[in-house]
């Protein structure tokens, strides 16, 4: 399915504002000027999205994260400078939008703290249309994707237990993730063929 970018000209003039909820929190790629704790309201991260070529493949995916419908979700706001923000699209679409399975948007941030200040932040929403789409799994069903996929950036497992130290490190629990990372712990990790 195609990538949809959103439009130069609707983006907000200036710098520009990222929001990260998973793998852009621990490992964002690209220079910014601050990062902050940030809330997002009405998407919620979930294990939604079947990875067939960061953490898993299309014979053996694997599961990552994405914005998807309802509720809110704590992560990261990253400010780019205005003379980086062609040079940061461009990567992040390509690291992103692989598959198009994520819809560009900007969504309202709130900037944890004392001032609570309010952004316009790029995000990356799941597209409950595309192929990709899991829809809401168990944990055991999540356990079975993640425990024994790896794809050209790791091990799904990997992926999991960095985002949750994130959040630990941040004061945040994600009660599913967490119990995720619990029962992979039981499991044995994947041995990659030699």
């Amino acid at each position: 399915m195609a990538m949809r970018p959103i439009p130069d000209e609707d983006l907000p003039q200036g710098d520009l504002w990222v929001f990260g909820y998973g793998s852009l929190m621990w490992r964002p790629g690209f220079d910014y000027i601050a990062e902050f704790p940030a809330r997002l309201i009405g998407e919620h991260r979930a294990l939604c999205v079947f990875s067939h070529h960061h953490r898993g493949t299309a014979e053996r995916p694997g599961l990552v994260l994405g914005l998807d419908r309802g509720g809110t979700c704590q992560g990261t706001v990253f400010r780019v400078a205005e003379n980086l923000r062609k040079a940061t699209l461009a990567y992040l679409r390509e690291r992103e939008q692989i598959t198009g399975v994520y819809r560009e948007v900007l969504r309202s941030v709130w900037i944890e703290g004392d001032e609570r200040e309010r952004v316009q932040a790029l995000a990356f929403v799941v597209d409950r249309s595309h192929p990709q789409y899991a829809g809401a799994l168990t944990v055991e069903q999540q356990l079975h994707y993640v425990a024994h996929s790896h794809g050209a950036s790791g091990a799904n497992r990997d992926y999991v237990i960095s985002t949750v130290k994130t959040l630990e490190a941040r004061g945040c629990r994600d009660e599913t993730l967490h119990r995720l990372v619990t029962l992979l712990q039981n499991e044995a990790p994947l041995q990659e063929a030699e």
